[in-house]
């Protein structure tokens, strides 16, 4: 029996979707193994926080449904920039979160958008994402970022001289003071907040203690 005229472009839209959904279907668990990776292999067995390890993987499977509804709907790539751009303006907004935090939050979600929407070059989205990890392993790596420390400093003093409040910093904090910076200065309460970074000493090696035999009565 001959076909209607509108079955051929149903036959060949459904063959489009095949590879389409095929690559989908591929790039799911290479995006969920990485984020695994990033989050919990890599984040929380460093800095021990479940709630940002949480939210990095709430965020990368949401990039990357939101990403993949867009790929199958043939939505402009320059829509998809637009995506990572809004989603790049919002600020995690706690005290507690750091730089090297956003930093993971960045990875998060450049992996979703990587995988949903480079899924039909499988190849390229699985080097990037294996880039993006290992450039995270290195760059947070306790060798070389646990050289150097920031913190906040509060002290219940007022120096009028660097020398002297070089000196402060480095007997409180027990290292060496790389930088430090004057936040603010408050006279009527006698109050400085400084902004430091600087390198712990090494701890000193503990000597074992000799202990010397008792002479035995013969």
């Amino acid at each position: 029996m001959p076909r209607g005229p509108g079955s051929g472009g149903a036959a060949s839209a459904s063959i489009e979707e095949d590879p389409l959904s095929l690559a989908l279907a591929l790039a799911l668990p290479v995006d969920l193994f990485a984020i695994t990776v990033l989050a919990c292999a890599i984040y929380y067995r460093r800095h021990h926080r479940t709630d940002l390890a949480l939210a990095y993987v709430a965020l990368n499977v949401g990039v990357f449904a939101v990403s993949a509804l867009m790929l199958s709907q043939q939505v402009s790539l320059g829509l998809a920039f637009g995506l990572f751009g809004v989603l790049s303006i919002l600020r995690l907004r706690s005290d507690q979160i750091s730089q090297r935090d956003v930093g993971y939050y960045f990875t998060a979600l450049a992996l979703g958008l990587i995988n949903g929407i480079g899924s039909s070059r499988p190849a390229i989205a699985i080097g990037l994402s294996a880039l993006l990890v290992a450039v995270m392993y290195v760059a947070d790596h306790p060798r070389l970022a646990g050289r150097s420390r920031h913190r906040l400093v509060i002290l219940d003093t007022v120096h009028r001289d660097e020398a002297r409040l070089r000196e402060d910093l480095q007997h409180r904090l027990d290292a060496r003071i790389r930088k430090f910076e004057v936040i603010d200065t408050d006279y009527v309460r006698e109050t400085m907040t400084v902004d430091v970074r600087f390198q712990p000493f090494p701890a000193p090696v503990a000597q074992a203690e000799r202990t010397v035999p008792l002479a035995r009565n013969r």
